[in-house]
C-alpha cells in the first residue's frame, strides 16, 4: 500500500486511515471517505468474533469516517482484502 494516501487517524488503533471511494450502487455517497485498513486494528480484529457470535456470519467491519457528513461507523467487510481495491491512490486523489 505504498502508493496509498494516508489521512485521518483511526480512533481504535491510531494508524492513518486511507481515502476510500464508495461504489456508486452502495448509496454511501459519491465522495471519498476515510477507512482504517489496518488488519491489526482491534476494532476490525474483534469484529470477526462479534459478527460470528451475534449473526453467525463470517464478516467483520472497519472504522469509517465520512468527511462530508462527519458520520463515523462500521464499514462491513467479508475478508481482509475486501474493499481494498477502492482505496484512492495518490494519482487518483488529484482528480477526486
Amino acid at each position: 500500500m505504498a502508493n496509498d494516501k494516508p489521512t485521518e487517524k483511526c480512533p481504535h488503533c491510531g494508524q492513518p486511515m486511507l481515502r476510500w471511494q464508495p461504489p456508486l450502487e452502495a448509496n454511501w455517497g459519491v465522495y471519498p471517505q476515510f477507512v482504517c485498513f489496518n488488519d491489526d486494528c482491534p476494532y476490525y480484529v474483534r469484529g470477526w468474533a462479534w459478527m460470528d457470535e451475534r449473526f453467525n456470519v463470517h464478516a467483520s467491519y472497519r472504522h469509517r469516517f465520512d468527511p462530508v457528513t462527519g458520520e463515523t461507523g462500521p464499514l462491513p467487510v467479508w475478508s481482509s482484502e475486501a474493499l481494498k481495491d477502492s482505496i484512492v491512490h495518490r494519482e487518483e486523489a488529484a482528480h477526486v
